[in-house]
């Protein structure tokens, strides 16, 4: 946690790897930053989940839609959805353009302007604040408004490169599903206090 201006560079989609489950991996510990017109929301991804082709949990199972046309998007764009009627859920397109694959952006460990955070999401516990895909979306002011935005472009929500080197990284099932949990597709900064999940997930 850091209450000063942090010098982030934005990553650009050559960085990005071309395959979503790398992807997953490669983004623990990069930042997400979302410009608001008096503040800058930062946190550090310390949690994520792939959804590839064939997989029956991912929202392209079935193929295209007008819902989930950003997940068929190059990679690298939001894709924002409304998940069990009361939170969005914030997600990054994951392969070429034209095949369906995201990542799922589960926790972050705020950086800055976490009164904002605290704010909107009416709570002064730190490690609450965006831990859990629900959370994190609602932490850092995500809505249906930026579904479809480019991440490595110039829109106002972002990705940057790391601030700090991530811990080790471990992999485990998946959370929240029914279909498919068990595939070993969900990474996570391990022993961060800001990762959701029982404890047997986070160590």
């Amino acid at each position: 946690m850091t209450s000063k201006r942090l010098n982030i560079r934005r990553l650009v989609r050559d960085q990005l790897p071309v395959e979503t489950v790398k992807l997953a991996r490669f983004l623990i510990g990069k930042t997400l930053v979302h410009e608001l017109p008096r503040v800058r929301l930062v946190g550090r991804i310390v949690e994520t989940e792939a959804y590839v082709t064939g997989d029956a949990a991912s929202h392209t199972f079935r193929g295209l839609t007008k819902r989930n046309r950003p997940l068929f998007f190059e990679r690298g764009h939001a894709y924002v959805y409304f998940c069990y009627g009361n939170h969005f859920m914030l997600n990054v397109s994951g392969q070429r353009e034209g095949i369906g694959e995201g990542v799922l952006l589960r926790a972050a460990e705020p950086l800055e302007s976490i009164a904002q955070m605290e704010q909107f999401r009416g709570t002064e516990r730190l490690v609450d604040l965006a831990r859990g895909p629900g959370r994190l979306a609602e932490a850092f002011g995500v809505d249906q408004r930026l579904d479809g935005v480019d991440l490595c472009g110039k829109s106002v929500l972002w990705l940057g490169e790391a601030v700090r080197r991530p811990g080790r990284i471990g992999v485990s099932v998946r959370i929240g599903i029914t279909k498919e949990a068990e595939r070993l597709l969900r990474f996570y900064e391990r022993g961060s206090p800001f990762v959701s999940g029982s404890k047997l997930l986070r160590v």
